[in-house]
């Protein structure tokens, strides 16, 4: 497995829930066509919305979810699809977890994440698209409970 170059910035519980493996699918409004291992960034700000945070249901995803301004977890960009009408939005909210009345026309991509894994936190500073990074490490085998750990640092 080759080391990720590439982050993603993605606002906390979303950040957690990709690292967790649980959110395979993350939506924004461009397509990418990049594949292979990127980090997961937690950003500095959290999504705000209830509709985001009733999926952290355990201390452990409390935990990981907790982490800002710094990378948490690595993924494989295995696709890109597309999502050009609120019923396949909706349909796919299994794997992305968005709210169906969030869907924005024309269309929104998402990109299909696969092997997820939480890495130890690293502070890093996020962008808004995919963005390099240079860590000294990366976490080759998964964790046998993906989202157990420390802690988070106190801000």
């Amino acid at each position: 497995m080759a080391k990720p170059r590439y982050a993603i910035s993605l606002k906390q519980p979303w950040a957690a829930l990709v690292a967790a493996g649980l959110k395979t699918v993350e939506v924004r409004t461009w397509p990418t066509q990049r594949r292979g291992w990127i980090f997961i960034h937690a950003s500095k700000t959290p999504d705000e919305r209830p509709e985001a945070w009733k999926w952290i249901d355990s201390p452990d995803l409390e935990r990981l979810a907790a982490y800002r301004g710094g990378v948490i977890g690595a993924a494989e960009i295995t696709d890109c699809i597309e999502y050009d009408t609120p019923e396949s939005f909706a349909a796919g909210q299994p794997r992305h977890y968005n709210d169906p009345s969030w869907f924005r026309p024309p269309r929104l991509y998402g990109f299909t994440l696969a092997h997820a894994k939480v890495v130890p936190f690293t502070p890093v500073v996020g962008n808004t698209n995919f963005f390099q990074v240079q860590l000294p490490w990366f976490v080759v085998a998964p964790p046998e409970n993906p989202v157990a750990g420390k802690d988070p640092p106190d801000e």
